[in-house]
């Protein structure tokens, strides 16, 4: 087991993502669809090169769950990067990332799975940040909150359908049906929502892709250097904390005392749900 490593693979991960959401607020004269678009291109150039190079079969065992895992993946994101367009870009991740409570009450349903009730009480104090951030916070589109919550509800049904493929697959051909999915959808989505890219703009648009590619590599880097997930997990929402340092220092986006108490308590509870999830009580 080794701890500092894995921290090293997640500060890599968090700030290439970090770097990719910021992009995607840079990248405001584009929709959505468009932005899922090149997103995907990105990604596959890695994906098909590693199932080739290693002889792995692109097609998989389960067709229908990897399918309907790209679906539920390409409708989250694609609610994400809209939602983009009304948050200031740390709002948007802090809540986009209330996806495993979402999780927890679908594992309920379709898991047959049990929520611990200190489970519940971080639940219960990531909430209470949603309201401090809405309540309080005058500059949060209402619009932009519930797209960013569909956006972690599809991203709980992720997790859901993750659960149900298992080992099954290898992991790359998981990402790689999603990211097939995602360039037909954001494609042909895009079709009437089309804006030529100019100059450094193809770049950008193509850089989402690779970002998002090795914030995924070096965050599976980072849980395989670790024997129990909750020592690893709760460093995925340093992410966060660098994209919400992005908005304030290149977009100069403004957090009110409220946004930032808010944002905290969602952390929090998040955090200590990944702790007590795998804790034995």
């Amino acid at each position: 087991m080794d701890y500092k490593q894995a921290l090293k693979f997640m500060l890599i991960s968090t700030l290439s993502f970090a770097c990719m959401n910021s992009i995607v607020k840079h990248l405001v004269q584009f929709s959505a669809y468009q932005i899922v678009f090149f997103r995907s291109i990105g990604t596959l150039i890695f994906t098909f090169t590693i199932l080739l190079k290693n002889n792995i079969p692109l097609l998989g065992n389960n067709k229908k769950l990897l399918i309907l895992r790209g679906i539920v993946g390409v409708t989250s994101m694609t609610f994400f990067f809209m939602s983009t367009k009304y948050l200031p870009i740390g709002t948007a991740v802090s809540l986009r990332y209330m996806a495993p409570i979402f999780a927890a009450v679908f594992s309920i349903f379709f898991l047959k799975e049990t929520v611990k009730p200190l489970q519940w009480l971080c639940f219960i104090i990531a909430f209470i940040g949603v309201v401090i951030l809405k309540g309080f916070d005058t500059q949060v589109s209402t619009y932009g909150l519930i797209l960013i919550f569909l956006s972690a509800i599809f991203s709980g049904l992720v997790y859901i359908v993750l659960s149900k493929i298992g080992n099954t697959e290898h992991p790359v051909v998981v990402v790689n049906y999603f990211m097939l999915i995602s360039l037909f959808v954001g494609g042909v989505l895009s079709i009437n929502n089309w804006t030529t890219p100019n100059g450094i703009e193809w770049l950008l648009l193509l850089a989402l892709g690779v970002f998002g590619y090795f914030g995924q590599v070096f965050m599976t880097k980072a849980f395989y250097k670790v024997a129990s997930a909750s020592q690893i997990a709760p460093l995925k929402y340093i992410e966060t904390i660098f994209t919400l340092l992005f908005g304030i220092f290149i977009f100069a986006e403004v957090y009110t005392f409220w946004s930032l108490l808010g944002i905290a308590l969602i952390i929090i509870g998040l955090v200590l749900n990944a702790k007590f999830k795998e804790k034995k009580l």
